[in-house]
């Protein structure tokens, strides 16, 4: 068995964080009915046709699931999706503000409906609160935590090349449902989870918060180097790759001045004794170790690195990621199927010994929707009749 197997998810839909966290309870066991448009489906469907005329983000965060395009807005819509919540143990939703209360989806009413049900609401800035009513994309949240404004190099502001705030959300919202149906276990009761996207990256905006309010100023913008430890980022070899090291604590700082850079008494160089002087003193130390490496091949500076106990890899591309030896050696590619023909995708990075996590295919637009309502005592013909209003 699976560790979800048994457990019958209900979502309400679209773009990356509350797919993102179905996602992973699918591929955990559980079934997971994806609840779409019937006017086109999740908008996440169109960002763009990469992938066998399919969007990226889609096959990323829909596979396994069974989709059911349905009209919440309409009566009859209302009815079937009740039929599946008097079945469900987990209902997601990441409607826009306000458009829970309005269907009667919100918290409050399916959770005195459905006292065992597991409630999970994702939300941009939360469902209460002065901006309780804002729309929130990945962009807008990364600008408002103020993680736009710490990545970059000092001279351009860049956002994260992907959407962290959206999947900060989607992994609380994953481990917030996780937890109710541990505690429904535990005492029989559901739960009402919300997660927002907003205050989810703000926790992973902890360490930089902690800083600019004890320093008085915020950690700067330094490519890709670490903004407040050094060294600890890229140097260019003798033979043009990128080398990428991390310099942990004073131990591995004075293994790099003896064995890198020839010269132990640098370690004890009052520019360089502390972490702290080593960030004030950036510009001199850089120079001094871009110099040794422009003296070594790749191989070479990995090997002085691993003699001296320090970390170190390669700036990779995302090709070069699509044949990491740890990827292919590790058998961690697997084929699912698709609409648009056979895909690869990656294992989920949590292993459970002896469990297979299912890698079922990603579904076409309403593609279970027969089989969902004939499973709920509809007949074809009003199957038929549901498709015509458009309610399905």
């Amino acid at each position: 068995m699976r560790p979800l197997d048994g457990v019958t998810v209900v979502s309400l839909e679209q773009a990356v964080a509350a797919p993102y966290a179905t996602r992973q309870l699918a591929d955990l066991g559980a079934r997971v009915i994806k609840i779409e448009r019937p006017d086109g489906g999740d908008f996440a469907r169109r960002y763009d046709e990469s992938v066998r005329g399919q969007s990226s983000y889609f096959v990323w965060l829909n596979r396994s699931k069974e989709s059911l395009t349905l009209d919440v807005k309409q009566p009859a819509g209302q009815r079937i999706l009740h039929e599946l919540l008097a079945g469900a143990d987990v209902f997601v939703h990441n409607l826009g503000p306000g458009a829970a209360a309005r269907r009667d989806v919100d918290a409050a009413a399916l959770c005195a409906r459905y006292p065992r049900l597991v409630h999970c609401t994702v939300s941009g800035y939360g469902t209460t609160g002065p901006w309780a009513d804002r729309k929130a994309y990945d962009l807008l949240v990364q600008s408002e935590t103020g993680l736009v404004s710490i990545t970059g190099t000092p001279a351009d502001a860049v956002k994260a090349g992907i959407s962290v705030a959206d999947i900060a959300a989607g992994m609380y919202a994953y481990s917030g449902v996780l937890t109710g149906l541990l505690r429904r276990a535990n005492t029989g009761a559901g739960s009402a989870v919300e997660v927002s996207l907003f205050e989810a990256l703000a926790e992973w905006m902890g360490q930089p918060a902690y800083y600019a309010r004890h320093t008085g100023a915020q950690p700067g913008r330094t490519g890709a180097r670490h903004a407040t430890i050094a060294p600890y980022g890229p140097y260019t070899t003798g033979d043009g790759d990128t080398v990428v090291l991390a310099v942990q604590n004073e131990r591995e700082w004075t293994a790099l001045c003896r064995l890198l850079l020839g010269d132990a008494s640098i370690a004890d160089d009052p520019r360089f004794a502390t972490n702290s002087a080593r960030v004030a003193h950036r510009a001199e130390l850089d120079a001094l170790i871009s110099k040794r490496f422009a003296e070594l091949d790749t191989a070479s500076a990995h090997a002085v690195l691993a003699d001296a106990g320090v970390a170190s890899g390669r700036l990779n591309t995302v090709p070069d990621l699509l044949d990491h030896p740890v990827l292919r050696e590790r058998d961690r590619w697997r084929t699912v199927g698709s609409p648009g023909g056979e895909i690869e995708a990656l294992l989920p990075p949590t292993t459970f010994t002896g469990v297979e996590p299912v890698l079922g295919p990603v579904p076409a637009v309403g593609e279970h929707t027969g089989a969902i309502l004939r499973a709920l005592g509809r007949t074809d013909a009003e199957i038929a009749e549901l498709r015509a209003s458009h309610t399905v």
